[in-house]
């Protein structure tokens, strides 16, 4: 009885969660671009997560002019699938018609961000599989050339592929956008501390420290600073 009505509940949330998403598609079409935000908001709020979710939310502030969310949104729908193609078409417009100002990351950071979190996982588990499987064959067979060599190629794929992974979740859980206008990173925690640059809406930022309602942050152009924590969202959530 109890695993029907878990089943049942799940279909219920499932059917309800659908509809709100159909009538929020509706609403986006119809041009009623603030309501399409509330409805695919509440979905977010929900935990119903997905690239298609926050690719639609994103085109709804778009739509709405409001910049800031819109990239925040496109970087959720790529957090989840890198390889959205209209997600990262539109981050590149939003982006432009923001100014918004971008992260430089190294050589091995744009490698890691090739792939999700959740990508890097898989390829680390199946190569550590290979590779006790490939040393279980060598203990039991004579034919270790070939074996040797698979066992150190998964090893290398395992380390890096468990590196990338640890690599990429500690950047995507420090990474924010820009949301609110006219903010300035400070070399203090004041108002009236001297700017240290200003950042347009969108901008992208690496959340390094948080002090009371600010937070301090690594920036665009190899800078630091602090800005207030409610001018900036991250965007894994």
């Amino acid at each position: 009885m109890k695993l029907l009505t878990t089943i049942f509940i799940a279909t219920l949330m499932a059917s309800t969660a659908f509809a709100q998403f159909e009538k929020a598609n509706q609403e986006y079409a119809n041009g009623q671009f603030k309501d399409a935000v509330a409805d695919y908001e509440q979905l977010v709020r929900n935990g119903e997560y997905s690239a298609n979710l926050f690719y639609d939310l994103g085109n709804a502030y778009f739509r709405t002019q409001d910049f800031g969310r819109a990239i925040l949104n496109y970087e959720r729908a790529l957090a989840l699938d890198r390889h959205h193609a209209e997600a990262q078409a539109n981050l590149r417009v939003a982006r432009d018609a923001a100014r918004a100002l971008e992260m430089q990351p190294s050589g091995s950071e744009k490698m890691m961000r090739s792939a999700s979190v959740n990508q890097w996982t898989t390829a680390a588990a199946i190569a550590g599989w290979i590779f006790v499987f490939a040393v279980a064959y060598l203990i039991f067979s004579r034919r270790a050339r070939a074996v040797i060599a698979l066992s150190i190629l998964s090893l290398s794929i395992f380390v890096w592929a468990a590196f990338a992974a640890y690599e990429t979740s500690k950047t995507e859980a420090a990474r924010a956008i820009v949301t609110a206008k006219d903010v300035s990173a400070r070399v203090a925690t004041a108002d009236n501390a001297n700017r240290v640059l200003a950042l347009p809406v969108g901008s992208e930022i690496e959340v390094l420290n948080k002090r009371g309602d600010w937070i301090y942050a690594a920036l665009p152009n190899n800078q630091r600073g602090w800005i207030p924590a409610s001018s900036a969202e991250v965007v894994r959530l």
